[in-house]
């Protein structure tokens, strides 16, 4: 059957399939999976609790500890964290916990459930710069508290990479536009289409300021520099999202790159009805970074994934590539090129020293970082992370307990 960009790619499980997966489960005690979760969002107890038919108690359990729970459960790469952990592996397979969680986080829409609480007003401000993942699990979590929160996004709408960057067939902007409104139900206000340029005017007039920019921007390596037909995969996705897939492409795409943007970017394309979509990638197949299931999706669309070489120059639309351990050559000629060979952000343009922001605490007076120019990986699920520990660091500097 033949997948639409704008469906997911993965059907949800049903309420048997749900308890059949659930009933794999072994119950483990001090649990592997939970410990592996960079969020916290503690898997076990909710598996164990849809084991038994409890959905609201399993709901309340992903809510509290990972304000975006929905979104996790469909774009964290759980085979890195939770399910590595799960000690069925040794049996046969891992617990499909990341579709687990999507059921449970559908449940509780469909049930118009309301977890989350407010405490009473504090009477303390924080101004969070973007609302992306990080952003938005910063705010949610210090509006819990009592802060009042007003996030600054440059855009139209909320949510950074979750709403511009992947794409629909794998985060709907339903579910985006879900998680949003439920930020906005705890009282922190968005102040959209706000673009922040001067950080220390915040820093005069809200108690506390986090900088919460992710690496939204892409590299462009030299030798395609200023090709009007080279587009970077940031640019790429954002385009196709705002447009809901509806971008005139050419026949043959050449990918550069070989990381999960890469692979969004290719499964994109032959979604898009691109008939010869080739992904050249520097890592060999042992080394590649790209999670397996994003990397298998990509297969299954019928993508060309040539491995091991590096782009050495490029005449007209003819890029020559090298391998990186044998002496060989490989040219391919495409109308498109498309490049996911990093991103970075550009905090710098709003005077941060990205280099000295890696910690949370001690930025500058009341001046804190989060998400993907924090320390850690840069996962959905590692900014949700980054989120607990910066709201942890306010609260501390503003005097909560």
């Amino acid at each position: 059957m033949s997948k639409s960009y704008l469906e997911e790619y993965e059907a949800g499980y049903t309420p048997k399939l749900v308890m059949e997966e659930a009933s794999r489960c072994l119950l483990c005690h001090d649990a592997p999976c939970s410990k592996a979760c960079p969020a916290g969002t503690d898997p076990a107890k909710f598996i164990r609790s849809v084991r038994f038919r409890n959905f609201k108690g399993a709901a309340e359990t992903v809510r509290i500890n990972n304000v975006l729970g929905a979104i996790c459960a469909r774009v964290c790469p759980t085979e890195r964290y939770c399910q590595q952990g799960c000690s069925r592996s040794g049996i046969d397979k891992p617990i499909d916990i990341g579709r687990i969680q999507r059921y449970i986080t559908d449940f509780e829409d469909a049930c118009k459930m309301k977890i989350l609480e407010v405490k009473k007003p504090n009477g303390k401000r924080v101004a969070v710069v973007g609302s992306g993942p990080a952003g938005l699990a910063t705010a949610g979590l210090l509006a819990q508290d009592g802060y009042k929160v007003e996030v600054y996004e440059k855009e139209a709408k909320a949510g950074g990479y979750l709403r511009y960057g992947i794409p629909e067939y794998r985060l709907p902007s339903a579910v985006v536009d879900r998680e949003v409104k439920r930020i906005k139900d705890l009282g922190v206000e968005f102040k959209l289409g706000e673009k922040v340029e001067d950080l220390a005017k915040l820093q005069e007039e809200y108690d506390a300021v986090v900088v919460a920019v992710g690496h939204g921007a892409g590299k462009v390596l030299p030798i395609f520099a200023g090709k009007r037909f080279v587009k970077t995969a940031v640019n790429f996705l954002k385009d196709a999202k705002r447009k809901k897939g509806n971008l005139k492409l050419p026949d043959n795409v050449l990918v550069i790159g070989g990381g999960d943007v890469a692979m969004d970017t290719v499964t994109t394309l032959k979604l898009l009805g691109v008939k010869q979509v080739t992904d050249v990638v520097y890592e060999t197949f042992e080394e590649f970074k790209a999670s397996k299931k994003e990397l298998q999706g990509a297969q299954e669309q019928g993508v060309s994934i040539i491995d091991g070489y590096v782009p050495v120059s490029l005449k007209g639309k003819t890029v020559k590539f090298e391998h990186r351990f044998i002496k060989n050559e490989l040219k391919v000629k495409a109308d498109l090129i498309i490049l996911a060979v990093g991103q970075y952000t550009e905090a710098g343009l709003l005077g941060l020293d990205v280099n000295k922001a890696q910690e949370v605490e001690g930025v500058s007076g009341n001046l804190f970082v989060a998400g993907d120019i924090a320390k850690g990986e840069k996962t959905v699920v590692y900014a949700v992370r980054s989120a607990k520990e910066t709201a942890y660091a306010v609260k501390k500097y503003l005097g909560g307990k």
